[in-house]
Parts: structure tokens; C-alpha cells; sequence
């Protein structure tokens, strides 16, 4: 499927937020957050440091851990992470409540401290500054509509980069950018879509 799915509650949805009892979590993060505005540096250090674990696995795996990874990463309160010591690696090396993956465990605290060093609002200003103009952008009506990179997110990507950050590519940096509101990829037909459009102002 790769259109809107109608649900059993009567709502067309984008097809990977269909209702079913397998998929619960994923219809309530679909319609509840994705593609809601995201700001704030620590929220938004949050968001980059799960779709980095995300990298090669599926969203619902990291959403059905996302409290374990809070509780792991402190709140992914940016000050707070950056003092993590190599102690704290080995202690998320062996924490069963999150993605076990020591590049991203380590990219993870080597990013706080990035971000730990720019100014206050700094990082969230410096994501929204890659949002497209939402004026005459093309509103997908299937999933093959929706590319997973695109020419801002590969500047974004870059950016993050040259500042220090890991584990941020053009794919991830896109995932984000969907996830935090940057871009509204909800399909033309699916019921979250004018929300989420409401919710950008």
C-alpha cells in the first residue's frame, strides 16, 4: 500500500500509521507527533540522537525503547550528556533498554558536546534554518512521492558536519526534518495533514 489506508476508527491515515493492534504505538505517534513542530536545542538533540539509532533498523524499534533511551541519556538534556565520561559508554553498552550500538553510543555524547558548545538556542536555529518554504512544495498523495533525501536536508547534513556532529547523513538528517515539523510529508488525503499544517502556522 502506498496510499492512504482507512482505518477501523474511520480516519485515513498514511499507511505506516494504519491502526492495528500490532501497530498501536506507531498510529499514535503518527498522529500525535510526527511531523509536529519540534523546537527547543534539547529536544531537538533528542530527535537527532534517535534517528542516528534508527540507521539501518525500523522506527518502531527505537519508539518502543524511547523511554529506555531517555533514561540511559539523561533526558537528552544536552548539558548533561556532554559530561558523559567513557564510564557512561560502558554503562549504555550493557543498558538492555536501548540500541546497543557503540559507533552511535559514542557519536551520541561526541554530538552533546558539540552541541554543549554553541550557544543557547543556537542548534535549534541553526535546524530550522534548512526548512523549505512550505509555499508550492509538492504534497505527496503516495509514499513513493516522499524521497528520502533532499537538497536541504543534504545541507543540513553537511553543516552538522563541518560543526562536528556524527552520525547525521542527508538520510537521517531528512528523517528528522519529517519527524520535528520541518516538512509536512503526511499524504494530500491523510486526516493528521491540515493538523499538522494548522500547527506550523
Amino acid at each position: 500500500m502506498t496510499g492512504v489506508v482507512t482505518a477501523p476508527d474511520g480516519f485515513p491515515r498514511c499507511p505506516w500509521g494504519m491502526e492495528s493492534e500490532r501497530m498501536a504505538d506507531y498510529r499514535a505517534y503518527h498522529d500525535i507527533e510526527w511531523g509536529r513542530p519540534v523546537h527547543g536545542d534539547d529536544a531537538l538533540f533528542e530527535r537527532m540522537s534517535l534517528e542516528a539509532f534508527q540507521s539501518g533498523l525500523s522506527w518502531i524499534t527505537i519508539l518502543r525503547r524511547r523511554e529506555g533511551f531517555r533514561a540511559a541519556f539523561a533526558g537528552f538534556r544536552i548539558a548533561e550528556v556532554a559530561r558523559f565520561t567513557d564510564e557512561d559508554a560502558g554503562r549504555l553498552l550493557a543498558d538492555p533498554g536501548i540500541i546497543r550500538n557503540r559507533a552511535k553510543i559514542t557519536a551520541t555524547i561526541a554530538n552533546a558536546k558539540v552541541a554543549a558548545a554553541l550557544a543557547p538556542g543556537e542548534l535549534d536555529a541553526l535546524i530550522w534554518s534548512y526548512a523549505p518554504t512550505r509555499a508550492g512544495r509538492p504534497v505527496p498523495r503516495s509514499t513513493g512521492d516522499v524521497q528520502p533525501v533532499t537538497e536541504e536536508s543534504t545541507a543540513l547534513a553537511k553543516d552538522l558536519k563541518k560543526r562536528g556532529f556524527r552520525f547525521v547523513g542527508p538520510t537521517t538528517a531528512y528523517a528528522m526534518m519529517q519527524a520535528c515539523g520541518l516538512v509536512n510529508d503526511h499524504l494530500a488525503d491523510c486526516h493528521v495533514r491540515a493538523a499538522v499544517d494548522a500547527a506550523a502556522g
